[in-house]
């Protein structure tokens, strides 16, 4: 399984960025997809995931209110639009899937917010 992400770049405070992610299988098999940021720091940390059964679950009430967590499942693609960004929201962003026993993670794409 590879998970190829992308959409990050340099945004301004109070833009917004969408991320893709696309899997080389059927997303379709997957029991939890998600987002992570890995920003300075020891710790990967969630931002939104989505169950196979389009359960999603994010970080916290303030993230909910600003991302959406999606998938097209016809194009095997996870995406993450966020609005009202804030240089806090810097960082790599990951996409990782779950499927029984196992995990897959993609490359990360980095999301710089400017002040």
């Amino acid at each position: 399984v590879q998970l190829q992400a992308s959409g990050g770049g340099l945004v301004q405070t109070g833009g917004s960025r969408r991320l893709s992610c696309t899997a080389s299988v059927n997303i379709s098999t997957m029991d939890v997809m998600a987002w992570y940021r890995e920003a300075p720091g020891p710790e990967r940390e969630l931002v939104a995931q989505i169950t196979s059964t389009g359960t999603t679950v994010y970080a916290n009430p303030v993230m909910k209110a600003r991302a959406t967590i999606s998938r097209d499942i016809a194009v095997n693609t996870l995406y993450l639009q966020v609005n009202s960004l804030n240089p806090e929201d810097s960082g790599v962003y990951y996409c990782g899937a779950r499927r029984h026993d196992r995990i897959f993670w993609g490359q990360g794409t980095l999301v710089t917010v400017s002040s």
